[in-house]
């Protein structure tokens, strides 16, 4: 495989050797090039190390360097060093699977001068139930979110419409009260169900679909009134839901 630098210099995977080489040669491992279908193998002792040799970071490459698990439990994958930041989400996000799949990773910086491979992280084994203690905060997140809906009104997959969120849900909601029954206090809407940020939504605003017309007292405003009516089925749902509330109160 050849790859096409910036100053349009062709390198080849075969450049990512003796960097690699030179490196694992200094740290006292045997280092051997293309050994039954590995692009390097090495030894040490009893220590036996897979590299797998790739100018990108593909899905053929984990397959590759998966299989190879087989032979070893310290197998690499080796890359030229990118040339995004790799303090960005993107790398930090690939470092994540490699890590997951129990891979090491070497990146190599090509210069033509002082070539030089660098080894970011070993082959460790995945701590599981670490990752999901630390995930504990999104986790959180996640269920807060699904349970402040109401409704499943997105589609699985859309990255170019606009989501439905909790939030955007209670907004509705509280709009649709309104418009019903007319002017109410937080604390009205809050006793129809609308929720303890019932307050903290009508001060912000952030739809600028609600007026203030007196201390304490908010009414719908035309914004809110005209956009109200892109979400009539969920809107009805609430109204639905408030009047056979009350409804249920009154008997």
């Amino acid at each position: 495989m050849v790859l096409m630098m910036e100053e349009k210099k062709k390198i080849y995977e075969m450049d990512l050797y003796k960097p690699i080489q030179k490196h694992f040669v200094k740290e006292g491992y045997e280092v051997y090039g293309e050994v039954n279908d590995c692009d390097i193998a090495m030894v040490k002792e009893e220590e036996v190390v897979v590299i797998e040799l790739k100018l990108t970071l593909n899905v053929h490459l984990l397959i590759q360097a998966t299989k190879r698990q087989r032979l070893t439990d310290q197998v690499y994958i080796a890359i030229p060093r990118p040339t995004y930041s790799l303090r960005s989400k993107r790398w930090t996000d690939l470092c994540h699977l490699i890590r997951r799949l129990e891979l090491g990773l070497i990146v190599v910086t090509l210069t033509g001068k002082r070539d030089k491979a660098e080894v970011v992280f070993s082959p460790t084994p995945f701590d599981r139930s670490k990752s999901i203690r630390q995930g504990k905060r999104k986790r959180d997140a996640l269920l807060k979110e699904m349970n402040g809906r109401s409704t499943d009104t997105n589609i699985g997959g859309s990255n170019r419409t606009k989501i439905m969120t909790a939030y955007k849900e209670n907004c509705i909601q509280i709009a649709a009260y309104l418009h019903e029954f007319g002017p109410l206090s937080p604390k009205r809407l809050v006793e129809l169900g609308t929720g303890a940020k019932t307050s903290s939504i009508l001060t912000k605003n952030y739809y600028n679909w609600f007026d203030r017309i007196k201390r304490g007292t908010y009414c719908l405003s035309e914004k809110g009134k005209k956009e109200l009516g892109e979400y009539g089925e969920l809107a009805g749902y609430y109204l639905e839901k408030v009047n056979k509330e009350e409804g249920d109160k009154g008997k």
